[in-house]
């Protein structure tokens, strides 16, 4: 399949995206993911393998349309999880291991 990745023009099959991830450690995944094979891999680090360029040159999206359209099952990024707001004395009882009184 043909596909553009960072202004540059790839035929890539899905066998030969295997064969390229075969024996490559996962890096630890924060943003978007792929699943190939058994292994869970981030977008940015599959699309730096296939297509030999450096991260910074092309984004997530177009690795995760790519991947997509070969047959692989892409993940978007974890959703941020809110961080709850205390005032002071929920603050102070937190850390004097209290349950604050109002």
């Amino acid at each position: 399949m043909r596909c553009v990745i960072a202004h540059f023009s790839f035929d890539l099959v899905k066998s030969e995206v295997l064969q390229s991830m075969k024996g490559i450690k996962p890096e630890p995944v924060t943003g978007a993911s792929v699943i190939i094979g058994r292994r869970t891999y981030p977008v940015m680090q599959v699309g730096e393998v296939i297509t030999r360029q450096d991260r910074r040159d092309f984004s997530a999206g177009e690795v995760t349309r790519a991947l997509t359209r070969l047959g692989f099952t892409c993940r978007p990024a974890p959703a941020a999880v809110p961080v709850a707001v205390l005032n002071p004395l929920e603050t102070a009882a937190a850390l004097l291991g209290y349950p604050a009184r109002m």
